[in-house]
């Protein structure tokens, strides 16, 4: 009951802070100004994301000291989680250099595998490949493309948000009623979720404020800590995670390699992918996001938990259920050149 009235508090306090950061960032001008590559036509505040942060980081402190989260993944949630909002947050008020964030954020991703481990092994079906060291290596830059792929996907109203919060919440509910997870193992999970939900009441279209990159690396990051720690206790692993992530992770990934194999520089901002061209073809944030939500809803859910329940037949659930989001995101036109 403790952990239900934990998640109501965090919905209300990144409800509360998000409020508060609206003001600031109108007095502040930390505001993002439309321009030839946005997805928005007036200028909007940014940077709401921290109260996701603070509500999060907090959380896990608060459940830390009460003996309810081990030190140890406690550790990579909230040091490196911190260091990826803080580079976040300077990039969000003044543009920070890509080589200082990508340090950053592989720092931050050596820190969770150091605390958490790496896939040492790989599982197919009957097969088990041991990966060794090398596993680590792909643990690492596995965290690293979470995290910046999530920045990627924050560009219309709602999407990233209402993402996190399908994510979190369904990865915890999944624990909680097909992995045999105790309440207190999907604490900081639910928290997290929680916050989001807060913060999606501003974000909802047409958005009030911007979740700015301190909230979208950070929640890369963290989501990426969650499911490594419950793939790793066995709860729900890791295909259920992909499964659930998949809109996020085929768009941005699909987009990432035709944009390489066009020659184009990837770090620099753009228009191509699919979410961004369906918003421009349907001429709505709203629907774009509703859409995304219902496939979530409909079609990732009941085969993640699949993915749960049926362990050994995991990797062939995740690969039918992402097919039909790599055909979908080809469609709409993820990585086309504009």
């Amino acid at each position: 009951m403790i952990y239900g009235w934990l998640s109501i508090a965090a919905f209300f306090a990144a409800y509360a802070m998000t409020a508060w950061l609206l003001r600031h960032s109108r007095v502040s001008r930390i505001v993002d100004r439309p321009n030839s590559r946005s997805s928005h036509s007036v200028p909007t505040p940014r940077g709401g994301g921290l109260s996701i942060v603070a509500v999060t980081i907090a959380g896990a402190v608060l459940l830390c000291s009460m003996g309810k989260l081990a030190p140890v993944p406690a550790a990579a949630l909230v040091l490196g989680g911190l260091c990826v909002a803080a580079v976040g947050f300077w990039d969000d008020v003044r543009s920070a250099p890509i080589a200082v964030r990508m340090s950053v954020h592989i720092g931050a991703a050596l820190l969770a595998v150091y605390c958490l481990g790496g896939a040492s092994t790989f599982r197919i079906g009957g097969f088990v490949f041991d990966l060794g060291a090398a596993g680590s290596m792909l643990t690492v830059l596995a965290i690293v493309w979470t995290l910046n792929l999530y920045n990627f996907m924050d560009g219309i109203d709602g999407l990233a948000a209402s993402e996190a919060v399908f994510v979190l919440l369904g990865g915890a509910g999944l624990a909680l009623i097909l992995g045999g997870a105790s309440p207190v193992e999907v604490a900081a999970p639910l928290i997290a979720g929680a916050a989001c939900l807060g913060f999606l009441m501003w974000n909802w279209p047409p958005a009030s404020i911007f979740m700015g990159d301190v909230g979208s690396g950070f929640l890369g990051y963290a989501i990426a800590v969650f499911a490594i720690e419950s793939s790793r206790s066995g709860t729900v692993n890791i295909y259920a995670w992909l499964i659930l992530g998949g809109v996020f992770l085929v768009d941005a990934t699909l987009t990432l390699l035709r944009r390489l194999l066009r020659g184009e520089r990837v770090y620099q901002a753009h228009r191509t992918h699919g979410y961004q061209w369906m918003a421009r073809r349907w001429g709505s944030h709203w629907r774009v996001t509703a859409a995304v939500i219902f496939v979530n809803v409909v079609w990732l859910l009941p085969c993640a938990a699949l993915a749960v329940k049926s362990a050994s037949q995991a990797p062939w659930i995740c690969a039918l259920a992402l097919a039909p989001l790599g055909a979908a995101a080809l469609w709409s036109g993820s990585g086309r050149p504009e």
